[in-house]
């Protein structure tokens, strides 16, 4: 299966094993994608500020300046999905991708099919937020207001910047507002394809939403933790 639509999306991957990247590259391409490759940090925070790609695939250990410092220096200007490779079960390289605002991650030794299916998932949604096709949908809860055909998060009227990972689950929250919804529910809501029990990914980008709305996790006002089931958006729906 290739790329859907009518360009090819592009593509920066940022890998200094060569031998990985270049197989990594070749898969990437024959699949229809447009492939930029570096191998150092600092010059991929370059290349991805002249020319933001579709999708950034970003190693963690790298010269000049590691995954890590990447995704925090292009976070501020870069919007599109970031996918972030990591040595396997690594969980904090995990963990601190997303809290750095990476959308998801491949563990490696990376398997080629895993890969394909994370890209076309970040770039399903990187896409759909910039149709901006159909009527408008928005849910306003509290002084939260989410907007599904802007893609566009308000707090008090403010914008909130998030993630298209992070949006997708606050929408998917809000849409089922006095709802709970289990972390089976979340997981294949965001990723098609059933939740393992061990990934924490979902708890990451809840962590990182309260952060980013200002609520308190001791006494939440939007996003209710449910003990060993999953979360709870708080309030009704208009």
């Amino acid at each position: 299966m290739g790329v859907e639509g009518a360009s090819n999306p592009s593509i920066v991957l940022v890998e200094d094993d060569v031998g990985l990247a270049e197989l990594i590259a070749e898969r990437l391409a024959s699949e229809g994608y447009r492939v930029q490759r570096e191998v150092d940090g600092r010059r991929a925070v370059e290349l991805i500020r002249a020319s933001p790609p579709d999708l950034v695939i970003l190693d963690i250990m790298l010269p000049g300046m590691d995954g890590f410092q990447v995704c925090r220096e292009v976070r501020p200007f870069y919007r599109g999905p970031i996918l972030i490779l990591t040595a396997r079960d690594d969980d904090l390289d995990q963990i601190l991708g997303l809290e750095l605002g990476a959308d998801d991650y491949v563990a490696k030794p990376v398997r080629p099919r895993v890969l394909l299916a994370r890209v076309r998932a970040l770039l399903r949604r990187a896409m759909s937020a910039t149709r901006g096709a159909g009527e408008p949908t928005r849910i306003e809860i509290g002084a939260l207001a989410v907007d599904a055909s802007r893609r566009e998060v308000l707090l008090a009227g403010r914008p909130i910047s998030v993630t298209t990972v992070e949006f997708d689950l606050l929408w998917h929250l809000a849409s089922r507002a006095g709802q709970v919804v289990s972390r089976q529910d979340l997981y294949q809501a965001l990723y098609h394809y059933d939740y393992d029990g061990l990934d924490r990914s979902i708890d990451v980008y809840v962590s990182r939403l309260r952060q980013k709305l200002e609520d308190d996790p001791a006494s939440p006002e939007f996003i209710k933790t449910v003990r060993g089931v999953g979360y709870l958006m708080a309030g009704a729906r208009p």
